[in-house]
């Protein structure tokens, strides 16, 4: 019988190896988005290179999505379901907290489309919002 996250890799096309469910199950039990330097710190003694790799497979076969939140560091999250490698569909907001420094995503919070002027064509969009996450806003 095959594990869930076998499932999850093979479903989008991505052998499973060790490495692979070892950073799927890391994104799946962290809410936030995690930087490459979280999920290494989270795996303990994991290889740079492998662990790069690793998400940069998930992004291109729509496993996970990358948020440039402004902290400087590249972040990844878990795609909604209908993600494919040709286009993402993660088009909600993404908020940074300035206390805690978490990004988290806001699926029930669509990015607005925006009418552009002539022939511009949008071929990406992000919307990041910055702030008090609702624990560090409480805490206050």
């Amino acid at each position: 019988m095959a594990h869930p996250q076998e499932d999850t890799l093979i479903a989008k096309q991505i052998t499973p190896t060790a490495m692979r469910l070892l950073v799927l199950d890391v994104l799946q039990q962290h809410p936030a988005a995690l930087s490459l330097a979280d999920v290494e710190q989270l795996l303990g003694h994991a290889d740079r290179i492998t662990v790069h790799r690793t998400l940069k497979t998930f992004t291109d076969k729509g496993l996970v999505h990358r948020i440039e939140d402004g902290s400087g560091a590249v972040k990844f999250a878990l795609c909604e379901p209908g993600c494919t490698p040709e286009q993402h569909q993660d088009l909600h907001v993404h908020f940074f907290c300035t206390r805690c420094r978490e990004t988290s995503c806001l699926p029930t919070v669509a990015v607005p489309t925006i009418p552009l002027p002539g022939a511009f064509q949008v071929q990406e969009t992000s919307l990041v919002m910055k702030g008090l996450c609702e624990r560090c806003a409480v805490a206050s």
